[in-house]
């Protein structure tokens, strides 16, 4: 029975991880540089050691309600072919371990706009994990 690791994260009420070998690093909220004119799910840009990363806000990209202003957020780097890329989450969550028996297909409760950057979820003890598609969130052009 192989084991994958997840790096996990809450949106809304959405409980999601992707796999740790795509995450650089987690870090608290950080101030963002708006970018006049970008699509609409990209929040800014961030600094990270010099190194100019741009910011996806993930609750825009599912589709879900806005956070409001004076809500927390923390930030996901993950890796891509183009270098890092920032994801604009809730709140962090920890490194969790899965196995393939605990795989379920996506939920019928996702939106359908949606549902195709979820690969599926995992039925954990306390909770579902939705394995975030990372390649299909990432191509803002879907």
């Amino acid at each position: 029975m192989s084991t994958k690791l997840y790096s996990t994260f809450t949106l809304d009420d959405r409980y999601v991880g992707v796999p740790v070998e795509r995450v650089q690093e987690v870090m608290r909220s950080q101030p963002l540089t708006p970018v006049p004119l970008a699509h609409e799910h990209v929040r800014g840009l961030l600094n990270l050691r010099g190194q100019i990363v741009t910011t996806l806000d993930l609750r825009a990209r599912l589709g879900l309600p806005a956070r409001g202003a004076e809500e927390p957020t923390a930030n996901v780097i993950v890796m891509t072919e183009d270098g890092p890329l920032s994801l604009l989450v809730d709140r962090l969550g920890d490194v969790v371990a899965v196995t393939e028996e605990q795989f379920e297909p996506p939920p019928d409760t996702l939106r359908s706009d949606t549902r195709h950057l979820i690969k599926g979820a995992y039925k954990l003890d306390d909770a579902l994990l939705l394995d975030l598609d990372l390649d299909k969130t990432l191509d803002i052009k879907t």
